[in-house]
């Protein structure tokens, strides 16, 4: 199934991201990500199904629980985004090295 949301709201958010994080590292439960915050497992669980819905982390059954699984192919969008800003920069950057460097050689 195609991800519903847009990647860029699901990074946009500091829980999100940090909940990106601790799924990078193992796969965890609901439960068990709840617990590194303080707020409710319910907004928890709107935190994890939004990410879901967005295809940055997928929820297998096993036996009774839901784990959850980072699946971070997704930020290939994210990182090709920044990067044609990235370029732009490093562009200007360029430039402004290649104008300075003009302007010493013309000093002396």
């Amino acid at each position: 199934m195609p991800p519903t949301k847009d990647i860029f709201q699901a990074i946009a958010d500091p829980t999100r991201r940090q909940i990106i994080g601790m799924l990078a590292r193992k796969s965890l439960n609901v439960n068990a990500i709840a617990k590194e915050f303080d707020i409710t497992r319910q907004a928890v669980s709107l935190h994890v199904q939004l990410l879901n819905d967005c295809g940055l982390i997928v929820i297998k059954q096993q036996g009774r629980e839901r784990y959850c699984e980072a699946k971070l192919e997704r930020l290939k969008e994210v990182t090709d985004w920044v990067d044609q800003y990235r370029n732009y920069w490093d562009n200007k950057f360029d430039s402004l090295q290649n104008y300075l460097a003009k302007i010493q050689k013309k000093k002396k």
